[in-house]
């Protein structure tokens, strides 16, 4: 979480009003893809479950293709009350998690609840690619600081979610590791509170979508 928070928010609401214009859809199970739709669970990380924490947690996501892009939401249940996380698209399920591509933000409210909405490319078309090296900005410099150029490679896909404490005190309240991670925008998140580790390495939810 950082100064740009409430820019986030205002588009999360433009998007979710977006979603909410859109015609309505029958919902597909977790084994059953549909070409312009998915919809599965967000578990309890390897973390959380190495430290018996967030029993009971876990969210359902939902991803509508809109032609040019897709609408992912999600909903969690469970969480830590009043507590803030971040969203990211990740190569893999568990660390070393590969390459991760930052969202945006969760918020649980009194009741441990939260609901996101989230606009982009979220299907068997979601990568990235670094076609040569190149100098990049250095925003941060600690606790985890940002490199100043970028390796060169070739276009790598990510088709997993995954959901971090915003901070490791959070986690700690919760009964999670106390552990600094990159994932947020200052680079000073907690660690991984939910996953979809229940999917293979090589075959995560977002494939399900192939528009």
């Amino acid at each position: 979480m950082n100064s740009k928070r409430l820019r986030r928010t205002a588009l999360f609401g433009a998007a979710a009003l977006a979603a909410g214009g859109a015609s309505a859809t029958a919902a597909t199970t977790m084994s059953g893809p549909s070409h312009d739709r998915a919809d599965f669970a967000l578990v309890r990380s390897t973390a959380s479950l190495n430290a018996n924490c967030l029993v009971g947690a876990g969210a359902r996501v939902k991803i509508r293709n809109h032609g040019p892009v897709e609408v992912m939401t999600i909903d969690a249940s469970g969480l830590p009350k009043n507590t803030e996380f971040d969203v990211f698209v990740t190569q893999l399920p568990n660390s070393p998690f590969g390459i991760s591509w930052y969202q945006g933000d969760l918020d649980s409210n009194a009741h441990g609840k939260a609901h996101g909405v989230f606009v982009g490319r979220f299907s068997i078309e979601t990568f990235t690619v670094a076609p040569g090296s190149g100098p990049a900005p250095v925003v941060h410099d600690e606790p985890i600081k940002d490199a100043d150029s970028n390796p060169a490679f070739a276009p790598v896909h990510e088709y997993h979610i995954g959901v971090w404490f915003n901070s490791p005190v959070d986690a700690a309240a919760a009964g999670c590791a106390n552990v600094v991670t990159p994932f947020n925008g200052d680079h000073n998140a907690g660690p991984q509170a939910l996953s979809t580790r229940q999917f293979p390495d090589l075959n995560g939810p977002l494939q399900q979508v192939t528009p």
